[in-house]
């Protein structure tokens, strides 16, 4: 099965070009490296009456909005080596410098997931 790296996290909505321009570099990294999809969605509908919303889980503050991102991969083995490839790139070490960034990196949330269902 697919593996897929998911992320969330706060964005301020002033820094959204800076924060999609940096994703549409990224996605062309991730994915000449060898990932299958790089997904980037920015909140749209986030007012909801079930569970915790995103924007509470991302603890984003006045002025923001959520984005909810997805790298979808082969397997674990896979992203594995797809993303050493990408931490050695020198066109990412370039996007990480911290006064770069159009978001707070230490709020970001990730995780690997290993898909179990896909209709």
């Amino acid at each position: 099965m697919r593996y897929v790296d998911g992320f969330l996290l706060p964005v301020p909505k002033r820094n959204m070009k800076a924060y999609l321009r940096m994703a549409k570099a990224a996605a062309r990294i991730w994915r000449e490296h060898g990932a299958l999809e790089y997904r980037e969605a920015v909140g749209d509908d986030l007012a909801v009456k079930m569970g915790v919303s995103f924007p509470r889980r991302a603890k984003s503050k006045a002025g923001e909005t959520v984005v909810f991102a997805w790298i979808v991969y082969k397997s674990r083995a896979h992203r594995d080596r797809v993303n050493a490839k990408v931490m050695k790139d020198p066109r990412l070490a370039a996007m990480m410098k911290d006064a770069a960034m159009p978001f707070d990196c230490k709020r970001m949330s990730y995780g690997g997931f290993a898909i179990k269902v896909a209709a």
